[in-house]
């Protein structure tokens, strides 16, 4: 990636005739895997299910987007309405309907085959962000072989598997993990167009493949997230116009086809929408979720550098290489391939920075890009030799921080050290630590793979045991628990003080969302009803039941905390007089 470097260039990948790195068994597996196509995209996916199946199964529903996205999905299943998107009677326009199609197909699959309960089973709904998740990794390898070896590419694909934001997502109940899917496919497709036509490559008969899966992916991106998907592409057509100061390579994409294909595939949801709901779904989505961030929207504004700074843990482990690989990229930046993946990540980068709304998953689109230029340094063991260097020690200091922080906080809140997790954790650290002190830069594969290896340990201990042992953080599964082994027929709810969608999506979407006077006046209409009053506002229900002469049972107590909120919780379950 330096001027006496004539070959290999981003953009030209080749493969190495001789292994790159002999006497490591980690890089044996890699040579073995590399053989293929078919074996590198089988190791990719084993490594992902290693990566993202601890604690899929297990963690209960997150608040507050997670909750939100499957009681909006389960409202469809219930009523057979796959059109209007509703949490209980208010709409949810905020983004369009895909992510509540694939969760729905998954729900009702499962209750067709059987499965009890399949409604109100989380995992059920985090299936379509693993399919993206693992999606986007072997897509990332699949982009990645347009600019690295096979090898490199499978180390890229590595690299967004083991990412801590992309382990995150894989496991949430939402659209971003998908979305990622759709980013890559359409970017990868495009790269192979922009490097094709900057070899100068003219075919007679230029393939319709590239464009198909460019426009099919910027349809899903769309049904998924709205335009946000236009923006990554836009921008990274800009740049590159701009810098090449010609864009004639866009008409091998067919975009006048390419437009009516997008067009069929995602007008009919919109006009069905627009029929039901008028312009009250484009207002709240383009106008109230997508421009209002660039406000401050939902008390998540922060500086521009946010992003720069979260991203040595997001993008972790991956992430002490990057930055050891920023000087190279840097002086490549006008070869073909790496002025394609820095018009991919800057523009948007720097777009997010200024953007006053910010959460971190909002990058995840552009981290391929950085693991596929972080990778071609790599490749041609260019990596930084100077105090960057220190930047290894990264792969020790995040498993011991976080081994740290998830011990400490499982005493904190359950009063047990979480036992069963201290091997998992002792291998991360291990692993971490010989990332750190085997270091060489002509041999940094050596370590990112001891990384990776770390990042599954960790992923293990943190999601697959740690986080499901954590049951204060999340009262919704104990309070619908507590309901369930009533001994009336229909138990209905009102909840007071305690109005987390998890609630919800476990209890039932007739749960009533009051304050403590309304649960009161609830609980008197009729049996089998519960109070569920959070202790801030049972001052307020025993006042009005008072008031209106309720008499009323203590079913049982439940206390927790409240992390949407920051604050520890004692939820009270009050029963009429009469009911078991």
């Amino acid at each position: 990636m330096v001027e006496t470097y004539a070959r290999p260039r981003f953009g030209e990948p080749r493969e190495p005739k001789n292994r790159v790195n002999p006497g490591s068994r980690l890089a044996g597996l890699l040579d073995l895997v590399a053989a293929s196509h078919l074996r590198a995209a089988l190791f990719l996916l084993a490594c992902g299910l290693v990566l993202f199946l601890p604690g899929f199964f297990n963690i209960p529903p997150i608040d507050r987007d997670e909750a939100r996205f499957a009681q909006a999905t389960k409202q469809m299943v219930e009523s057979g309405d796959f059109i209007d998107i509703r949490f209980q009677e208010d709409v949810r326009y905020k983004k369009p309907v895909g992510i509540y199609w694939m969760q729905s197909a998954v729900v009702e699959t499962a209750s067709a085959l059987g499965l009890p309960r399949a409604e109100v089973r989380i995992w059920l709904y985090r299936i379509p962000s693993l399919i993206g998740a693992i999606g986007a990794v072997l897509l990332t390898y699949w982009t990645a072989l347009a600019f690295v070896t096979r090898r490199g590419a499978i180390l890229a694909g590595l690299i967004m598997a083991s990412s801590v934001l992309l382990g995150v997502e894989a496991r949430l109940a939402k659209t971003d993990a998908m979305l990622l899917l759709t980013v890559v496919a359409a970017m990868g497709a495009m790269a192979r167009v922009y490097l094709s036509w900057q070899r100068g490559e003219d075919p007679v008969r230029p393939p319709w493949s590239w464009p198909v899966i460019f426009w099919t992916a910027l349809a899903g991106g769309i049904l998924l997230k709205g335009p946000l998907i236009l923006l990554f592409v836009l921008l990274t057509i800009a740049t590159l116009a701009i810098l090449d100061r010609s864009a004639t390579w866009l008409w091998r994409l067919r975009p006048v086809w390419g437009l009516m294909w997008m067009l069929v595939l995602v007008l009919p949801w919109f006009v069905a929408i627009y029929w039901r709901a008028g312009e009250t779904f484009f207002t709240d989505s383009v106008g109230r979720d997508m421009l209002a961030k660039f406000a401050a929207q939902e008390s998540h504004g922060a500086p521009p550098g946010f992003y720069l700074a979260l991203f040595w843990i997001t993008f972790w482990p991956g992430a002490a290489l990057a930055g050891m690989a920023a000087p190279a990229v840097w002086r490549a930046r006008r070869e073909p391939g790496a002025q394609y993946l820095l018009a991919w990540l800057m523009p948007s980068w720097i777009v997010f920075e200024l953007v006053m709304t910010k959460l971190p998953h909002y990058v995840l689109p552009l981290y391929p890009a950085i693991a596929i230029l972080t990778v071609g340094a790599l490749e041609r063991r260019i990596l930084s030799r100077s105090w960057l260097m220190r930047g290894a020690a990264w792969w020790f200091v995040i498993p011991a921080g976080a081994s740290v922080l998830v011990v400490v906080g499982a005493i904190a809140l359950t009063r047990q050290p979480v036992f069963l997790a201290w091997p998992f954790i002792a291998a991360a650290l291990i692993f971490g630590l010989f990332a750190w002190w085997l270091y060489e830069d002509s041999r940094a594969e050596r370590s990112l793979l001891n990384a990776v290896v770390s990042a599954m340990f960790l992923a293990i201990a943190v999601y697959g045991i740690v986080l499901p042992s954590l049951t204060p953080l999340f009262p919704s599964p104990e309070i619908a628990r507590a309901l369930r082994n009533v001994v009336c027929v229909g138990p209905k709810a009102a909840a007071a003080g305690f109005h987390e969608p998890s609630l919800v999506f476990m209890t039932g979407t007739s749960t009533l969302l009051t304050d403590g006077s309304g649960a009161a006046d609830f609980l008197g209409q009729g049996s089998c009803r519960f109070a569920l009053v959070e202790s801030r506002s049972e001052r307020s229900f025993a006042a009005r039941a008072e008031a209106i002469g309720l008499r009323y049972n203590v079913a049982s107590r439940i206390d927790g905390y409240n992390f949407s909120q920051g604050k520890a919780i004692s939820i009270a379950i009050f029963r009429s007089e009469g009911t078991e």
